[in-house]
């Protein structure tokens, strides 16, 4: 099982974003999807689930219409999408899946917003 984020970067406030995660080991779309953020000095927050039936949650409510968490089947990939990306979304983003009581992570995707 592997878990491999991409798609972060340095953007200006307003810009937008979108982060992948492919799965590999596993078929991502069995399984529950998490999207999570770890900011400088600060805990790591669940930002977004997508279930296997398509369930989509955003969790954060500084985040809520402005993030949306999606997956590609044929590409074994989730996806989160970030537009209108202020400057408190800098973070180290994360994806993580839980497979037989197991939790499987990412090595994350550095997102920084800054003028």
């Amino acid at each position: 099982v592997q878990l491999v984020e991409s798609g972060g970067g340095l953007v200006r406030p307003g810009g937008s974003l979108r982060l992948s995660c492919v799965a590999s080991g596993f078929t991502s779309s069995n399984y529950v999807m998490r999207w999570y953020r770890q900011a400088p000095g600060k805990e790591r927050e669940l930002v977004a689930t997508l279930t296997s039936t398509g369930v989509r949650t955003v969790f954060m409510d500084s985040v809520k219409g402005r993030f949306t968490i999606s997956r590609d089947n044929a590409k074994n990939t989730v996806y989160l999408q970030m537009n209108s990306l202020k400057p408190d979304d800098t973070a180290v983003y994360y994806c993580k899946t839980r497979i037989g009581g197991a939790d499987y992570w990412g090595q994350g995707t550095q997102v920084t917003v800054s003028a």
